[in-house]
């Protein structure tokens, strides 16, 4: 899956990631998410962790294909932005760094098996500090036998999380809120956005 998300952010253009998400630029703008530490996870060419930075966040962008990462610097460059662009992988990190104030994710989870889906939320358990926020976009829908055996074939997971599917997998660590959904066709068929809130020690409410 890291060659092929590699090779196409070298000699291509993925549909996604020109821009920061509208959801997460209402809720910064409104002030719900006020400047803090941020890490992108899955930043790909870097648009969101660029307009964080634009806004005051101290962000670090962190993507598995080097190439995209290129392209993040090279945006943030011309852009006159400082943010901070790391390889690594969600799912394995080499580095160990936390204490992250706010997470954000356009569609990074959605991409992944079951078994590093599940990996990649004892990562952003570490990632977190107490009382972080975290902002998840993902693809979300209800598959159809068809679309469950077609998920499993495609190289980069399954691009559908099922509803409920989010709450299994971040709850009791996380208090999760989805803030909107959203229908886009026949395929992929829906979207959902999410707000989730990291508990504090000792506190499961």
């Amino acid at each position: 899956m890291k060659a092929f998300y590699n090779t196409w952010y070298r000699f291509g253009t993925p549909p996604w990631g020109a821009a920061p998400s509208p959801d997460l630029v209402a809720l910064v703008e409104a002030g719900r998410l006020k400047p803090c530490r941020a890490i992108d996870i899955g930043c790909g060419t870097g648009a969101t962790s660029i307009y964080l930075a634009s806004r005051g966040f101290d962000v670090t962008g962190v993507d598995f294909a080097p190439s995209a990462i290129d392209r993040a610097l090279a945006a943030a460059a011309a852009a006159g932005i400082h943010a901070t662009f790391v390889v690594d992988d969600i799912t394995a990190p080499r580095s160990g760094v936390d204490g992250f104030e706010l997470l954000v994710d356009h569609g990074t989870f959605d991409d992944l098996t079951h078994g590093d889906r599940c990996s990649y939320v004892a990562t952003a358990n570490q990632l977190a500090a107490e009382g972080a926020s975290f902002y998840l976009w993902c693809f979300e829908w209800a598959p159809a036998p068809w679309e469950s055996a077609l998920m499993r074939l495609v190289p980069f997971g399954y691009i559908s999380v099922q509803p409920g599917d989010i709450e299994r997998h971040f709850t009791p660590q996380w208090t999760v809120n989805q803030i909107s959904s959203s229908a886009i066709g026949f395929w992929p068929r829906g979207s959902a956005t999410y707000l989730m809130t990291r508990r504090m020690s000792g506190r499961r409410s």
